[in-house]
């Protein structure tokens, strides 16, 4: 037991040093690229579907190594499989592309010592995680027009052969990643970062499940229904009958990145922290 305080106690020396510090705050912007991993990309990292992304954050210092932040970041996310090198996904010859928009709240750990306003400790590697939310609408084009695709419930979301809920376009995402960061001056900071979204729906391309069966599917969706189907089943396969309840999707949840720079300022200091508290 006391080496287990011991390995604690030493662990808060290092976190939160004995020297008195002050917590500062910074408000910067970001801009980047934004990306997805699933069905139509399963593998591709900053590919030909990586897109621009924009957003803003707040950053509060608690310590050298210790900061608390909240961002909103927008991209989008895009992809076609007529594109790919897969000879399974050419012939599925699906498409789609998603506006995000993420609000997310993260902590940062700082490898070295760090403070924006001290040129002694003006570089750190660092990581990041925490939680946040986001809001997706996947669209399919077909000829020159885009058309939003969760109405449509392209695998037969409420039909007999598939019972589940329709997909909710607003879901939770668990953002982590890692980073470097460095301060120009007292009151400049630029940050590089590479951050990963682990989310909890297969749906962000529309692409999950099973080929759904067109008869209920048309019947389902009534005026809709010739749009629908078209865009449930886009194979070059022209045998469309054979295909239902065939493989449309792997099943597995979707990915998103935002990868960047973010150019911060620094804020007012906004009090005293671990002054000689040990």
């Amino acid at each position: 037991m006391k080496r287990f305080f011991l390995v604690i106690s030493s662990v808060f020396c290092w976190a939160f040093p004995s020297s008195a510090q002050q917590h500062t705050s910074e408000i910067g912007v970001f801009l980047g690229c934004s990306y997805y991993l699933g069905d139509l990309n399963p593998h591709g990292f900053f590919n030909q579907f990586t897109r621009l992304a924009a957003g803003a954050i707040y950053r509060y210092n608690i310590n050298n190594r210790f900061s608390a932040r909240v961002s909103g970041f927008y991209g989008t996310l895009y992809a076609d499989d007529s594109k790919s090198s897969s000879a399974f996904q050419r012939e599925r010859n699906l498409n789609f592309k998603s506006p995000v928009y993420e609000i997310s709240g993260q902590m940062e750990f700082n490898f070295q010592e760090y403070s924006i306003d001290n040129p002694k400790y003006n570089f750190t590697p660092f990581i990041f995680g925490g939680l946040g939310f986001f809001h997706f609408e996947p669209f399919g084009k077909i000829g020159d027009q885009w058309v939003a695709l969760q109405p449509l419930h392209t695998e037969g979301q409420g039909t007999q052969s598939n019972p589940d809920a329709p997909y909710k376009l607003i879901q939770p995402c668990i953002p982590f990643g890692i980073g470097i960061k460095t301060s120009f001056s007292q009151t400049m900071c630029l940050t590089i970062e590479w951050g990963l979204r682990k989310t909890f729906t297969g749906y962000i391309d529309d692409v999950s499940g099973l080929y759904p069966n067109p008869t209920q599917l048309g019947a389902q969706q009534g005026p809709n229904s010739g749009l629908a189907l078209t865009m449930s089943n886009r194979s070059l396969n022209t045998d469309h009958a054979s295909m239902i309840g065939t493989q449309r999707g792997d099943g597995k949840n979707d990915w998103y990145s935002f990868a960047g720079i973010i150019l911060s300022f620094h804020a007012k200091k906004v009090g005293q922290v671990c002054a000689n508290w040990w």
